[in-house]
């Protein structure tokens, strides 16, 4: 059966690998050292590193003076290339990459939040049929747009693909028809802005929320942003959600990439590592209903829906679950939710965000 994936014969990293332009890494940071190290992988030579000019102050990074893009334009002309190496929902920002990007050739490549590899062509291929499944199982015209045009996006580092299917981030609300009477559990929930947000969108018109942050300093910060809600209607844990009751550890230096692994399978350095509490949503629920469930959680969320299975089938809540955070989620993750509840509608929006960081799945 004919699929836009077969279309495609050329990745960014193959239109790097060939080109005779300097590339030119416009940002500092986690993004820039892992887009470097893709880089590096595919013998594909680095020519300098930019920044805005509000950040540039005669430093280096990565043993590379960082410079203006006036000063790139002064060494290389137009003979260069510029590879966007942070992420931002800020308009001004998203602007001012667009406005580059009508004067250079530039992309933003797609590397993963968390986990390892490239969503590159060969990697697109060998997933061509949950690719396909994912596809078919879309519920209306605009998920199906969303999902090819990221998928694009992953390819070809063009942000065009994600500019021309972007909705409000308040579209999902309408979406998902969310009410005045919901039960709303948060996964991943910060410092309580998606909290906010909800009760700004219900204007305080609910049954019970639940939040669960695993980080300290943010559920502080959530405690307090949300005072003003009693006990009996905000039930707020400083914990992870996870497919397991257990304990686990996060490297705290390795910024986007970090990950989470049992505590008794190594030994702690409290340099590095920090012990969190994790919860299946299902344990902290004891059997409660929800009506509305939010995930986010950094690269956990298949973990995190296998640990919310028998809320699921119990109460079939309505789904808001992010796909931007491993290469597979795009696929992985939308099957998952089909094969715990077959009557879910799913739907695929991207919301403004450069790179493809604010891309989610809607589930009702």
């Amino acid at each position: 059966m004919a699929f836009f994936l077969d279309e495609i014969d050329e990745c960014l990293w193959d239109r790097l690998k060939v080109t005779d332009k300097k590339i030119v890494l416009y940002g500092m940071g986690d993004g820039a050292e892992k887009i470097r190290a893709a880089l590096d992988e595919k013998d594909i030579p680095l020519g300098d590193i930019m920044a805005s000019d509000e950040f540039v102050r005669g430093h280096s990074f990565m043993g590379i003076r960082v410079k203006t893009l006036a000063e790139i334009e002064e060494l290389y002309g137009d003979d260069f290339i510029i590879l966007v190496c942070f992420g931002t929902q800020i308009p001004e920002v998203m602007e001012k990459i667009a406005f580059i990007s009508r004067k250079h050739e530039l992309y933003a490549p797609n590397v993963p939040v968390t986990g390892e590899g490239l969503f590159d062509l060969d990697y697109a291929r060998e997933h061509r049929d949950e690719l396909m499944k994912v596809y078919g199982l879309l519920a209306d015209a605009q998920s199906k747009r969303v999902f090819e045009n990221v998928i694009r996006y992953k390819l070809s580092g063009k942000l065009d693909y994600l500019t021309e299917v972007e909705t409000p981030s308040d579209e999902k609300f309408n979406l998902l028809n969310i009410g005045t009477e919901e039960i709303y559990a948060d996964l991943g929930a910060y410092d309580g802005d998606t909290v906010i947000e909800f009760l700004n969108e219900t204007s305080m018109q609910f049954a019970k929320i639940y939040a669960m942050e695993p980080d300290s300093k943010n559920y502080r910060k959530m405690k307090r942003r949300l005072y003003m809600l009693g006990s009996a209607i905000f039930e707020a844990y400083n914990c992870g959600a996870w497919d397991e009751d257990e304990t686990v550890v996060f490297n705290l230096r390795s910024g986007r990439s970090s990950t989470a692994v049992p505590s008794k399978n190594m030994t702690l350095n409290p340099a590095r590592f920090r012990e969190i509490k994790m919860l299946k949503l299902d344990t902290l629920l004891r059997g409660q209903p929800v009506t509305y469930l939010k995930m986010d959680v950094e690269g956990a969320e298949e973990k995190a829906l296998l640990g919310a299975k028998q809320t699921i089938a119990d109460f079939s809540p309505k789904l808001n679950i992010a796909l931007y955070h491993r290469n597979e989620d795009m696929f992985k993750i939308p099957l998952l939710v089909n094969s715990m509840q077959k009557k879910y509608r799913l739907y695929m929006r991207h919301h403004p965000y450069f790179p493809d960081w604010d891309t989610n799945l809607y589930a009702l």
